[in-house]
């Protein structure tokens, strides 16, 4: 379905989705930011069925209707080859997940101090390096960030003989976590390879 909504949007309104969605963009990401924190911060609502997954599903369809926005700024190919690509590397990255010995679960700060500079250094360089080679460059690294995220993630889902496990409880915030780095997964591959209209 998290897909369904980019490609829908893009075939059906094109660039006019940013006119007349405006209020609707605004609200969307509000929203997200209001049901992230609660999600996040919140145990109860996660852990609590079936507000969890009501919670979940409000959270998946607003951030479905903000990649539909994004993504009808790019051409059709670009959009379908960004979804191509990252369910190959999601499906690829699980895999290796589950196969291998190697336990990342123990890199966790690591990673949020990765992703913490990544996303400072990206903000700033925003405003004073513009251009595809830079917009290149930190899409790739990026893309390889998200990369072990996604199998960080999937590991503390499955637990097992990993460092560290989410408890079975926490399956909604596990699905978020996977979640939204296959989103960013996604968005870093546009950025990419993708051919604004």
């Amino acid at each position: 379905m998290q897909f369904w909504w980019p490609l829908q949007i893009f075939f059906s309104f094109g660039d006019r989705g940013f006119l007349m969605f405006l209020r609707l963009i605004i609200l969307a990401a509000v929203m997200s930011i209001v049901l992230i924190v609660v999600l996040a911060c919140c145990e109860s609502v996660r852990r609590t069925a079936p507000m969890n997954f009501i919670m979940l599903f409000l959270f998946t369809l607003v951030e479905g209707f903000l990649l539909g926005v994004v993504s009808s700024t790019y051409s059709k190919e670009s959009v379908i080859l960004a979804v191509s690509l990252t369910a190959l590397i999601t499906f690829l990255l699980t895999v290796f997940s589950f196969q291998t010995k190697f336990d990342v679960t123990g890199w966790g700060t690591g990673l949020f101090i990765i992703l913490f500079i990544f996303t400072i250094v990206g903000f700033i360089a925003g405003f004073f390096m513009p251009g595809r080679t830079w917009q290149l460059v930190y899409g790739g690294i990026g893309a390889a960030i998200f990369c072990l995220y996604i199998i960080y993630d999937t590991q503390l889902m499955m637990g097992g003989k990993h460092k560290y496990a989410l408890s079975p409880e926490e399956y909604v915030f596990a699905s978020l976590n996977l979640y939204l780095d296959i989103v960013n997964l996604f968005l870093l591959l546009l950025s990419i390879f993708g051919d604004r209209n």
